[in-house]
């Protein structure tokens, strides 16, 4: 199993270590001081990429060869020119949406050398060279729907989720938020707005229905069952069983159906994990109790997960990308906006806290070693 973890947090990036049975520590760190919005260690490779948010100066890239022991500065996924007099804005906020990388979100691996990379507001690129340029996806980019994307939690729309279909790496599906979800059978060349069945509450309910109105918060897919998808969205958790052409809502979901994370059994589709939170104006745990809930059997059933984690005046928030599964399915992971940092070693019965002075943890991922 998965014996160190990779940490992104607002100031810096750790990996921590399992030195021995049950106990983990800090090992090292990188970039103290620079918010890390996202972290990648490709499998087999030793090679890591995390995207560095500097605000003032910009978005920068960060890659490594050899398992963290030395970085490189590498290309940052980069705009066409603006074509002169084009309006493009929001249609939420009124904004003029700008053609330059805001925020890097989400980065995934496809075929050995293939990189994604989905960022504010809402582009996707891709890779074919681990990294050393990038591709704008023109056919997603210039679809005119895409200017019905909507900021939520940002300004700007922006692709979180990358799913890539291992049977097929030409398969690849993104969530948007907000704009749906969207997928490709030929590495990007066309798109096919998909979702039928997911609900959008905050919407008129003519237009509850309406794929290109929906939040996925995250989307996650099994690995050994790639056709079953875990979407948490803004109002609710969904599943589904083709792809993400069709959904189902799960209702009754305690303590809360709402959140921003999701983790899928690696093996298991019938298994998730969420980290549910109070909804909208606060976004804080339920009554102050942080808990993980756990479905076994396609969402029929959740158990509430507690043991471990604090059940009084808890005010963590999990962010996306801060909840992370190890390849075999049985260490999991996950970083509050606190700096608190819980793992587990028996998919999720008991938790142990391995820190609660951390920046604030915006992503976490499991580092295989390259002879795993």
């Amino acid at each position: 199993m998965a014996d160190r973890l990779l940490v992104g947090t607002h100031k810096g990036l750790f990996r921590i270590k399992r030195v021995d049975e049950g106990r983990w520590e800090i090992e090292r760190s990188w970039f103290l001081g620079d918010p890390v919005s996202t972290v990648l260690a490709v499998p087999g490779t030793g090679h890591i990429h995390a995207a560095l948010d500097l605000g003032h100066f910009g978005v920068k890239m960060q890659h490594s060869r050899d398992g963290g022991d030395n970085w490189n500065e590498a290309p940052v996924p980069a705009y066409p020119d603006k074509p002169d007099g084009l309006e493009d804005k929001d249609p939420f906020r009124g904004l003029e949406i700008p053609w330059s990388t805001q925020k890097i979100w989400s980065l995934a691996a496809g075929m050995p050398g293939e990189l994604w990379c989905g960022v504010i507001p809402g582009g996707l690129f891709r890779s074919t060279d681990g990294g050393e340029s990038w591709a704008l996806m023109r056919a997603l980019w210039d679809d005119p729907r895409r200017r019905q994307w909507m900021g939520g939690g940002y300004d700007f729309a922006g692709i979180h989720s990358i799913l890539v279909d291992p049977r097929d790496p030409a398969h690849v599906t993104v969530g948007v938020s907000v704009g749906g979800v969207w997928t490709t059978i030929d590495s990007g060349a066309h798109w096919e707005l998909i979702g039928e069945g997911l609900r959008s509450a905050y919407m008129p309910p003519d237009q509850a229905a309406d794929p290109l109105t929906q939040d996925p918060h995250r989307i996650v897919h099994c690995p050994a069952s790639p056709d079953r998808l875990w979407m948490q969205h803004h109002n609710g958790i969904f599943v589904s069983d083709d792809g993400g052409r069709h959904w189902r809502e799960l209702h009754d979901v305690l303590p809360s159906g709402f959140g921003f994370a999701v983790a899928a059994h690696p093996a298991d589709p019938d298994t998730a994990w969420f980290v549910p939170a109070q909804k909208d104006e606060q976004r804080i745990p339920v009554d102050g109790r942080l808990v993980v809930t756990r479905t076994r059997n396609g969402g029929e059933r959740f158990e509430i997960l507690a043991t471990g984690l604090p059940q009084a005046h808890a005010y963590d928030l999990v962010y996306r990308h801060a909840l992370a599964v190890d390849e075999q399915g049985e260490r999991l992971a996950f970083g509050s906006t606190t700096g608190s940092l819980w793992v587990s070693e028996d998919q999720g019965d008991a938790w142990q806290a391995i820190s609660h002075h951390l920046p604030p943890v915006l992503c976490v991922q499991f580092q295989q070693s390259t002879s795993d």
